[in-house]
């Protein structure tokens, strides 16, 4: 799974061109939007409008798809679970269970959902450098603490990671070999122990060093944005779509209700 969401924020688009403040704002008003729909014709022309976002930032489909099959394999379940569970007229039984249509529509669209608000969020985290949406971030006034832990996290992640595989490497080098038995358990226990260790010695010395260099708690950037008169036109033409979608949903929702009722 990629871990630098940001590997392609130097490709040039009109959404790598987007006032990363703006952007945020306004394609997250996107992402919420699309969490409350409760069509799946609506959740479908929203994931078409994701597809599209991912487009035109020209991020290549390998690179998402690394993240998206990790979405779907959880998304999968769904598929096996809901039809069983959710309320509705059987449509055929199995091992005693009804399959309800209601179910698996309720399914598919959490799952289309979903990919659609993953594929939004790689337009907005991926067309830009994640510190400088971190920056745009405490713009908006978002609490200076979040911001630093979400940029915390995803520097010593990499390191994390970097510190396990020369670990690895150091214990397979001695000979040991992955196995199903105890004494594979308690190396792995002591690797896991071991690793958790360094990890706080390294947050002491970092916390140390940071200090030593001034820090007060604050993120001290010299980035700069300007919003220009075509970031807002893109603002708007996100936030009409949303809201189009969502007038629509609406319509198709207060349709079905009174249907019901009579």
């Amino acid at each position: 799974m990629p871990l630098d969401i940001d590997r392609y924020a130097h490709l040039d688009s009109a959404i790598q061109r987007w006032d990363p403040r703006v952007k945020i704002v306004s394609m997250g008003l996107f992402v919420f939007g699309v969490a409350t729909l409760k069509s799946l014709p609506v959740a479908l022309a929203a994931l078409v409008a994701g597809i599209g976002f991912v487009r035109i930032t020209g991020i290549p489909v390998a690179f998402i798809w690394g993240a998206l099959r990790w979405v779907l394999l959880f998304l999968i379940p769904f598929f096996g679970i809901m039809p069983f569970t959710y309320p509705g007229p059987p449509v055929f039984d199995v091992l005693g269970l009804g399959f309800s249509m209601e179910g698996l529509r309720l399914g598919l669209l959490i799952m289309v959902k979903a990919v659609a608000i993953v594929l939004t969020a790689y337009a907005i985290f991926g067309s830009a450098r994640f510190d400088v949406s971190m920056i745009a971030l405490q713009r908006l006034k978002v609490p200076s603490i979040i911001v630093q832990m979400l940029l915390f996290t995803y520097r010593y992640i990499f390191v994390l990671i970097e510190e396990m595989r020369r670990m690895s490497t150091a214990m397979r080098v001695r000979g040991f070999v992955m196995g199903t038995n105890l004494y594979t358990l308690k190396v792995v226990g002591n690797f896991v122990g071991s690793l958790l260790v360094r990890s706080f010695e390294r947050t002491d010395r970092v916390h140390k060093a940071m200090l030593s260099k001034g820090y007060d708690g604050t993120f001290h950037t010299l980035v700069r944005f300007r919003a220009k008169d075509t970031d807002f036109a893109k603002a708007a033409l996100v936030v009409g779509t949303v809201a189009t979608l969502l007038a629509v949903d609406l319509v198709g929702f207060f349709q079905t209700a009174v249907a019901g009722w009579y």
